[in-house]
Formats: C-alpha cells, sequence, structure tokens
C-alpha cells in the first residue's frame, strides 16, 4: 500500500476526524483512509451497490458457476 503526507490541514478538519475517530474506536489514520476511500467512490457500500445493479442488468448467467464447480472438484477428492 502507498502511503501519502498530507500538509496544511484546517484545525477544524482534524478536530472532527479526532472526534469521529474517538466516537468511532478507531484511529484518526483509520477515519481518513475511510473518507479518501469514500470521497473517490470506492468505499464497500457503493461497491456492492454497483455490482447488484451490473448483476440485475446482465441478469443469470448460463452454465455452471464457479459453486458447482468446487463441489465437483470436492467431490472428486472424497472419492
Amino acid at each position: 500500500m502507498g502511503q501519502i503526507v498530507i500538509r496544511k490541514i484546517d484545525a477544524a478538519v482534524i478536530e472532527a476526524l479526532r472526534r469521529r475517530a474517538a466516537a468511532c474506536g478507531t484511529s484518526m489514520e483509520e477515519q481518513a483512509r475511510r473518507a479518501l476511500t469514500k470521497a473517490v467512490g470506492l468505499d464497500r457500500e457503493a461497491a456492492a451497490r454497483r455490482l447488484t445493479e451490473i448483476r440485475h442488468k446482465i441478469g443469470r448467467l448460463e452454465g455452471p458457476s464457479i459453486v458447482d464447480d468446487l463441489r465437483r472438484d470436492r467431490g472428486r477428492d472424497e472419492g
């Protein structure tokens, strides 16, 4: 993972991060990571919504799924 240094952050922003971190029981660094992730559109909830929308557009794919393949392989090893 990469690292960045952000200079000249307003004191009010730092204090808001500090309060949010305390309320969530996390570090300020974790809160900053979450805020940045959400700001660029990569938060889990948004990604899950996008995947659901895509699944609805595509519909169910025909043929065996990866789960079917895994089950078949497990059966092969057991017998």
